[in-house]
């Protein structure tokens, strides 16, 4: 591994490799919402003046990002129609034009179609690909000029992160060689209990390098961007947590530097870091210090270690309810808009308050500094240039979209050209002589050579997560580095034991062992220690009849919300009811790429005041859900029941008794067929499948697993087993 010497602006290193002009990240090449572009039009109209174009088809609530005069951003797919998905499109900047569009279903999630397009692209010019997290949680690397995918991660299914009916979805960021995103995750082992989690893979593999749990059991899922920059020549990302603290953690390691914490509650923007490390943030909830006070704006120093106490803090100014979005730094001033849309204009030095400015009912988007003035969208269709004054800001112009046109979006400019998304469209904004202007790069703090500290005092072992098949082999990596997280050699001399099975021969080639294991790597040298976790999946048939009175290890998202327990003479698992933000939820056991594949389990329902639970099984990414309303429902995108794909019949079902319950899924001819059955366990399973639909925009594989629904009452579970069809 090569360490960069390259001036961390704040943004990711690799942004200084980029054409002067690109807008890599939504927040631009500096993550800081600034461009050092000029000659932008001081106003436009929708009617056509300085409207270079504008595209109803790549209509979306996700800002774009730019690069090499390509247009990256996130759409809904055939909406309001049976094949309804998500798609990453990327459009010609000049024309307008599409030039390729992916694809993919969304599948096992709440979140509405509404709200596609939650997250943003990130585009890496040094290597030509984009990245980005989809709705359902499907992380995919792809192809700049292409499309193509280069990899795929299905982070529901192999580490647990939630995509809830607010379809929060967080932001992909790249450093050098790895991309980092974060989630709300309920996994296997350690990370079984829920956490706002941050994994760190390989940009050009897709292989996990890092993962970092912050506060356990945390209030919110979060969408706040990571910033980065360097303190004091330290490498950081700056970013807001689930647990309502702000972090910086060392982007190559994921050691935490120091943490504020700012609320009881997540936090969902994004931090402004200036060139000497300050930090100027805000959120919108209740203050950890005073939680009948909801809502401040804030600065401190960054260039500091540990917790930031409240008396640290440069300045506050409580009861501003900052909760989507992010601030800009221009000259000596921060600019933050409420929730209200309401501008806040601070002193960036002393806090105190400049002036305000009412943009309108409500804001999503973020501002965009360039050319000295602020541009924004309000969430209504008030688009506004301004300028800074003495008291506060003047108006240059304002831009109406039409009735109803919503922008939850953030403008970007590259290139000459400014882009605008809405809900109705895309919209291409400038003078149609514009040309770009050369930069100038913000002056932060250059980060320390590597080779002026060259003690190793931090290791990581990687892959730090991984699934293998029993006797399946890879090659473990125990990597050094500084104080300041920076690399420093390759550890050759490094022990890695292995608890839970399998060897580690002297080349640090692992050797997985046979039959289902959860397994956890300590590398250790010296007195350092690093772990990793592989899980070992043989092939189908699996059984689990809970004999051992656990949970079983490798499942993804089932320890917290399952407990062992004894079942009539037997043992088996129980739901609990007793986790409010974990009374519905779902799990997996296994592979994403399976298919063509049965699974059965036997269920038992307790009644709470005549109430029952919903309960049943995962296949292929769609779910056999027997329903306490006396309903069985095949599904897969459960906000899409009335368009996207569903079956629902009527059956009826008691309390107290145990059912089998089978489901099945077959691809064939483009398309899949799912089968489901329910009887008694006492007595004989019915020849005939009760429930079946084909769904022609299939989902084309995916992990078994359970579904559940414990509000109303727990339910119990026995004798799971997975087979292949024959």
């Amino acid at each position: 591994m090569k360490t960069s010497f390259l001036t961390l602006l704040s943004v990711c290193t690799l942004v200084a490799t980029a054409v002067a002009e690109d807008w890599p990240h939504w927040r631009g090449p500096h993550n800081d919402g600034q461009s050092f572009e000029s000659n932008l039009p001081d106003k436009w109209s929708t009617k056509g003046e300085n409207l270079l174009w504008r595209k109803e088809e790549f209509a979306s609530r996700s800002s774009p990002v730019v690069m090499n005069d390509r247009v990256y951003l996130v759409c809904r797919a055939f909406p309001e129609s049976e094949k309804e998905g998500e798609k990453t499109v990327c459009v010609d900047a000049k024309t307008g034009e599409l030039i390729w569009e992916s694809i993919h279903n969304i599948y096992l999630s709440d979140a509405p179609a509404e709200r596609v397009g939650w997250s943003s692209v990130v585009a890496d010019p040094a290597s030509d690909t984009v990245y980005v997290l989809g709705l359902g949680c499907v992380f995919q690397c792809l192809d700049g000029k292409t499309g193509k995918v280069i990899w795929e991660h299905s982070l529901s299914e192999e580490y647990g992160m939630l995509s809830t009916y607010g379809g929060r979805t967080n932001f992909p960021v790249v450093f050098e060689d790895l991309v980092i995103i974060s989630g709300v995750m309920t996994g296997w082992g350690e990370t079984a209990v829920p956490a706002h989690r941050f994994v760190a893979f390989d940009k050009k593999t897709g292989v996990a390098q890092w993962l970092k749990s912050t506060k356990l059991r945390p209030e919110d899922t979060t969408y706040s961007t990571p910033v980065f920059t360097t303190f004091k020549g330290q490498p950081a990302m700056v970013v807001g947590a689930g647990d309502g603290a702000f972090y910086a953690l060392q982007p190559r390691t994921g050691k935490t530097i120091w943490k504020y914490q700012a609320s009881t509650r997540g936090v969902n923007t994004s931090a402004v870091v200036d060139e000497n490390g300050i930090v100027y943030c805000g959120h919108a909830e209740q203050n950890a210090t005073d939680t009948t006070t909801l809502g401040a704006i804030l600065a401190f120093d960054g260039n500091v270690e540990g917790e930031i106490a409240e008396d640290k803090l440069l300045w506050k100014i409580p009861k501003k309810a900052v909760g989507r979005s992010c601030p800009v730094k221009l000259n000596d001033r921060v600019y933050f808009v409420e929730d209200g849309a309401t501008l806040v204009i601070v002193d960036a030095k002393s806090g105190e308050l400049v002036g305000q400015k009412k943009l309108g009912r409500i804001m999503f988007g973020s501002p965009m500094v360039a050319d000295g003035k602020i541009y924004i969208a309000e969430n209504t269709g008030r688009f506004y240039v301004l300028k800074p004054s003495e008291k506060g800001v003047d108006v240059v112009s304002e831009a109406r979209l039409s009735q109803g046109e919503e922008v939850f979006g953030s403008p970007v400019v590259s290139n000459g050209r400014m882009f605008l998304p809405s809900i109705e469209a895309l919209y291409c904004i400038g003078k149609p002589d514009a040309a770009a202007t050369k930069t100038t790069k913000t002056k932060l703090s250059d980060e320390a050579p590597a080779a002026s500290d060259k003690k190793v005092t931090q290791i990581l072992v990687t892959p730090v997560e991984l699934i293998l098949s029993p006797g399946q082999k890879t090659t473990l990596q125990v990597k050094g580095f500084n104080r300041s997280g920076q690399f420093v050699k390759l550890i050759s001399d490094a022990t890695v034991n292995a608890v839970g099975g399998g060897t580690v021969a002297k080349d640090g080639v692992y050797t997985a062992p046979a039959g289902i294991a959860g397994v956890v790597l300590t590398a250790t040298s010296g007195e350092m220690t690093a772990t990793a976790r592989i899980r070992v999946i043989p092939q189908l048939p699996w059984k689990f009849d809970f004999s051992d009175d656990k949970v079983p290890g490798i499942w993804i998202g089932a320890d917290y919300r399952h407990k062992p327990a004894p079942l009539d003479g037997d043992k088996g698992l129980v739901k609990i009811s007793t986790i409010p933000k974990g009374t519905r939820s779902q799990s997996w056991m296994g592979s994403t790429n399976l298919h063509d594949y049965t699974i059965q389990a036997d269920f038992k329902a307790s009644d709470k005041d005549g109430r029952l639970p919903d309960m049943g099984l995962i296949n292929q990414r769609y779910t056999l859900d027997l329903q306490g309303s006396q309903r069985l429902q095949i599904r897969s995108w459960v906000a899409r029941l009335e368009l996207r794909f569903a079956k629902t019949i009527e059956m009826q079902w008691v309390a107290n008794t145990w059912y089998t319950m089978k489901f099945q899924s077959e691809t064939k001819d483009g398309a899949v067929t799912l089968r489901g059955k329910i009887w008694k366990r006492d007595e004989a399973e019915p020849k005939e499948w009760q429930i079946e639909g084909t769904d022609l925009t299939p989902n084309l594989n995916g992990s078994p697993g359970l579904f559940g629904n414990a509000t109303d009452a727990e339910f119990f579970i026995d004798n799971v087993q997975v087979t292949a069809n024959k």
